[in-house]
């Protein structure tokens, strides 16, 4: 599960569309502004919440649930418990052959899930946040370029 930084950038360069489960209609919540980083670098970002499903935030419909998600989508971002992620793993899995990263935030890991997502070519980074790693990993200039990479 420890991915070295040339292997973090690939992901935030190859990444397109990411469905970011537990998602908060509250602004001061890390789902909502790691959400709204996200969405102002040029990332499609799919919110996933069964209690505010249907609603609009971020200028984008939240989803109750993977299957609600009609477009397939390259990263998962799980703001869950780690006890949770063992189904969101097997659900997004399920959901998206082609999904290429689950990203656990800040004090969220599952080596079990990491085993199980690794043995399926889907790579998953624990512990760490998106609004940290691309500061650290990418210069303004960079992330201008992820910006306009859409």
């Amino acid at each position: 599960m420890t991915q070295t930084d040339a292997q973090l950038r690939e992901i935030f360069r190859s990444t397109r569309t990411i469905a970011v489960v537990g998602f908060s209609s509250n602004p001061a919540r890390p789902s909502h502004y790691v959400a709204k980083f996200l969405i102002g670098l040029g990332y499609r970002v799919i919110p996933v919440n069964p209690g505010l499903a249907g609603q609009e935030f971020l200028g984008t419909t939240v989803r109750a649930s993977f299957a609600e998600v009609a477009d397939e989508v390259d990263m998962v971002d799980v703001f869950r418990r780690s006890e949770e992620v063992a189904q969101i793993t097997a659900d997004a899995l399920a959901r998206w052959p082609g999904l290429r990263t689950i990203w656990l935030q800040l004090g969220i890991s599952d080596p079990q899930s990491a085993a199980l997502a690794g043995a399926r070519g889907v790579t998953m980074v624990a512990n760490r946040c998106p609004m940290i790693e691309i500061p650290r990993l990418f210069t303004p200039a960079e992330r201008e370029e992820l910006a306009g990479r859409g």
